[in-house]
């Protein structure tokens, strides 16, 4: 099981990462917009959102990926300083997905349900009793 670090922006998500890469180096591992998203009717993306990061993440370790997005209208509650970010645990398997993902959601909430992407992962995000913002996902 590997836990790193989510954090949103709102808008500057580029910017603050080719901050950190300045600061950690290395290459980005992955970086797609929110135009390279699958259309979807029921989640329109909005012109002034379409170049907007949807996921970026940079190796700062052998250990650690640091990840980000920006937000989009229509996808999550919005962004305010303190809930812009989320605690990211990957998994072995799809039973260890669910479980911990059913372990953490116990008193808390359900944001997205453990479900297969598009961008081909296993993955759910939830709120647990003590309003800490987790993603879970097994790729």
């Amino acid at each position: 099981m590997t836990i790193n670090m989510y954090l949103t922006f709102d808008g500057n998500c580029e910017e603050a990462f080719s901050f950190y890469k300045s600061i950690f180096g290395g290459e980005y591992a992955s970086i797609s917009r929110f135009s390279e998203m699958p259309p979807d009717p029921k989640y329109p993306i909005a012109d002034a959102d379409q170049n907007k990061i949807m996921h970026v993440s940079l190796p700062i370790s052998q250990e650690t990926v640091l990840m980000g997005s920006d937000t989009a209208g229509g996808f999550g509650p919005g962004l305010v300083v303190g809930n812009n970010f989320s605690i990211s645990v990957t998994t072995e398997s799809k039973e260890e997905a669910d479980r911990v993902f059913q372990q953490l959601s116990d008193g808390g909430a359900v944001t997205m349900p453990m479900a297969d992407t598009f961008w081909d992962s296993y993955f759910g995000m939830c709120k647990d009793k003590f309003d800490i913002q987790w993603m879970v996902g097994y790729p």
